[in-house]
């Protein structure tokens, strides 16, 4: 199915639910459809979930807001194009799903760069994250919260840890962005780009041998039913960015903005991670249904770092020329 055919399913699917949903909406002086791809126990879809009651709150009733998850409206390659052309009024994107549209965006996959607590907080309302935000604007969207969905990836394999650089050779892996694969390749591994939504199944059926996502992800996606290993290592940061049309956002009363803004300063407060490393609760997750899962320890993270490192930002420059070195050396200073 091509991506305009796929799209136009969509909007089919988005105006039966409209029809189901018209009834409930007249009482409210204002729609917000939010649409995401993460499952129900996802952490992102339970952020989200709050954000609409929370604007609700807010708002005293005056916002619908209508969230439709698990890619049910639009699978997320086509949430940019939805929300710019003003089919719906936000979604939420993962900012390494940008690829060559914005390619600075993926800055924060560069192995080891951003991963810490402190870098979370320092990037929040910074320059960087200004000259980002900018760059959405120009492609039609307006950026309203960087919410942190992960700080941590997990290694998952069906037959052994993947606890070494030589682990990685020879291995067809899920690949997340043309960038940070490269890092994977440098490991010697074959990156197979794919949205988390389709990996359970590349699994299952073989078409990659490894999964690459974030360590809750794993389990919520139930990623243990068909991988026995998994290694964990706080890698990257990766954000789900909350979007709105423009248009349709400059078009709201000023209040009504600063209630929705400030559910979402709220949802990107919760979603900051305070703690050191990989959460322990996630991993005790997955190893309490069977899964081996182990933390990489200091030394094993920096033996990936030294291969992956130098190869993803090599490639992340020859991307984005002057305005990557501008938007490292701003994350520098942070």
């Amino acid at each position: 199915m091509t991506t305009f055919t796929t799209f136009i399913a969509g909007a089919a699917t988005l105006a039966q639910a409209l029809v189901f949903t018209s009834s409930t909406a007249v009482a409210q002086d204002y729609t917000m459809r939010l649409s995401h791809q993460f499952p129900p126990t996802h952490h992102s879809a339970k952020r989200f979930a709050q954000f609409e009651a929370d604007v609700e709150a807010e708002t005293n009733g005056a916002v619908d807001v209508q969230v439709f998850g698990a890619a049910q409206l639009y699978n997320p390659k086509q949430h940019h194009a939805a929300v710019a052309s003003g089919e719906i009024e936000s979604a939420a994107i993962l900012n390494l799903q940008w690829g060559g549209t914005i390619p600075e965006m993926s800055v924060t996959l560069i192995p080891y760069l951003m991963a810490s607590p402190a870098a979370q907080k320092a990037f929040m309302g910074s320059k960087a994250a200004e000259m980002l935000d900018a760059k959405m604007l120009q492609k039609g969207i307006r950026n309203i919260g960087w919410m942190v969905d992960t700080n941590d990836l997990i290694f998952t394999s069906a037959k052994g840890l993947l606890d070494d650089p030589s682990d990685f050779d020879g291995i067809k892996i899920r690949g997340l962005t043309p960038l940070f694969n490269e890092g994977l390749i440098a490991l010697g591994a074959t990156p197979v780009n794919m949205p988390g939504s389709e990996t359970y199944q590349a699994l299952q059926t073989g078409v990659i041998d490894a999964g690459v996502t974030g360590v809750a992800a794993a389990f919520s996606r139930k990623f243990y039913e068909v991988q026995d290993y998994g290694t964990a290592t706080p890698m990257f940061l990766a954000f789900d960015n909350l979007v709105v049309n423009p248009a349709w956002w400059d078009s709201l009363p000023e209040d009504i903005r600063a209630a929705i803004q400030r559910s979402a300063d709220k949802a990107v407060a919760s979603s900051i991670i305070t703690h050191e490393g990989i959460n322990p609760e996630d991993i005790d997750n997955l190893t309490g249904v069977g899964m081996k899962a182990v933390v990489l320890t200091d030394e094993q993270s920096a033996a990936l770092r030294d291969v992956m490192q130098p190869a993803v930002t090599e490639a992340f420059l020859k991307q984005t020329g002057d305005d990557g070195k501008v938007l490292l050396d701003l994350l520098s200073q942070n």
